[in-house]
């Protein structure tokens, strides 16, 4: 594998100093390794390009584990190395879906890297669904959150059950005062770029914004209007407070995106995949959003009600102003909230200046495409009949998703409605195929 081609890829001109260092640790030496880096600086693509390096396109067995706290993270990090166009075949393996289900997609992909959380794996470890004999490589990234999310029995089970281990490489936002004995660490390379001093990186500013009354749906209201087309979340604490604040929103025209704890599996992964697609430019959640949530051009997030701690505090804000871009975080102060304690830095006073004008609509569409892998549907293919058969231009197609029965693809707003009525009695690939809005 060329990292200078799959960077092109893509689309990244050049790796940040923290990237280049690890990969330098990870290809260069022989020792395990341990990433320190603040949240959004692009750890995931740091450890995955040199590790897909040394994996054996050839070999048909699972040769790299990746330990992650959740199922969120395990399908971005799936879908980041999917998208490296490297060759080789991963998964992810995660609880809220039937274990067989995975089992039997094991079967099918004979993957080569898997992406899990401990528990999940531990399942499909136990009942032998994939051997562990040529796993060589083990990632724990955000090892940190995995040990205080209560996973420490289930990370020590993971890791003794793969016996083959001969590197190491874990991942941190934060430094942990001793690392745990069962992770079996040898000679070990740090890669540090933690700023002990720095609660938010520098690209990100600070902001609050006062209420005029305990409900704060107006004011919420007039920042969006105000920040126009922009990629925004807006942070809640709980779940009732996520379905008032969505459906206030799409009473006013926004296109939202709601995340929380009590939607289905399914449920989820289409939330994100809207407002990460940028069919919706608003996401409504709690902090299940900030878990694993790797979208690089969120510009804005929203704290519309107080984070309950540092940790929830942190962790939000790191949803913008990743792989080096600039961001913006906004604290709304009802009538008789104060600014916590533990927001360390200084904040700017901001006052919204909405535009006028109706609420400002996502710049792109999901399609839904009634044809997938089983049917040999290829990305490819799916471009080629935007391209020719509906005319579309490359900038007004965004991304492009083939699962195993259908498949999604983003085009922007304004054409959507056209592409569906010109898809109509029209074939992909030699077969007549469904085409509608999904979202």
């Amino acid at each position: 594998m060329d990292i200078t081609n799959t960077l092109a890829k893509l689309r990244i001109e050049e790796l940040n100093a923290m990237q280049e260092a690890a990969l330098a640790a990870i290809l260069h030496t022989d020792r395990d390794v341990v990433v320190l880096a603040p949240t959004g600086s692009g750890k995931t693509l740091a450890y995955l390009l040199p590790i897909a390096t040394r994996l054996d396109a050839k070999l048909d067995e699972v040769q790299a584990v990746v330990i992650v706290p959740s199922r969120e993270l395990a399908l971005q990090s799936c879908e980041v190395f999917r998208s490296m166009g490297t060759g080789l075949r991963p998964i992810a393996l995660y609880g809220g879906r039937a274990t067989m289900d995975e089992h039997r997609e094991v079967m099918r992909l004979r993957p080569q890297i898997v992406f899990a959380t401990p528990g999940r794996l531990n399942d499909h470890i136990a009942k032998q669904n994939f051997a562990v004999d040529h796993v060589h490589w083990l990632v724990l990234d955000e090892f940190d959150k995995c040990l205080r999310m209560g996973f420490r029995a289930e990370m020590q089970t993971a890791v003794e059950s793969l016996p083959n281990v001969e590197r190491r490489v874990l991942l941190s936002a934060t430094d942990a005062e001793e690392m745990p004995r069962f992770v079996r660490m040898g000679r070990t390379e740090r890669v540090d770029f933690l700023d002990r001093d720095e609660q938010t990186p520098d690209r990100i500013s600070l902001f609050t914004v006062k209420s005029p009354e305990k409900d704060k749906l107006q004011t919420l209201l007039q920042m969006l209007l105000e920040f126009g087309g922009q990629q925004s979340i807006v942070f809640l604490n709980y779940r009732d407070g996520v379905e008032r604040v969505a459906k206030f929103l799409a009473a006013e025209g926004f296109v939202i995106s709601a995340l929380h704890g009590g939607l289905d599996q399914r449920q989820r992964e289409e939330a994100v995949y809207r407002f990460a697609n940028h069919s919706a430019n608003v996401l409504v959640g709690t902090d299940l959003a900030a878990r694993g949530l790797d979208i690089p051009d969120v510009a804005n997030i929203i704290h519309y009600n107080l984070p309950v701690g540092a940790d929830e505090y942190v962790h939000r804000i790191g949803r913008t102003g990743r792989w080096d871009a600039t961001g913006r975080s906004f604290i709304i102060l009802g009538p008789e909230e104060h600014l916590p304690e533990y927001v360390k830095e200084q904040t700017a006073e901001h006052t919204p200046q909405p535009k006028k004008g109706t609420a400002p609509q996502p710049r792109m569409a999901t399609l839904y495409v009634g044809k997938g892998k089983k049917d040999k549907v290829s990305k490819g293919d799916i471009l080629g009949f935007l391209c020719k058969t509906c005319g579309l231009e490359g900038a007004q197609i965004g991304k492009i998703d083939v699962y195993e029965r259908y498949a999604y693809v983003a085009v922007s707003r304004s054409v959507a409605k056209q592409v569906v009525k010109m898809a109509q009695n029209t074939k992909i690939k030699g077969v007549r195929t469904k085409v509608e809005l999904a979202f």
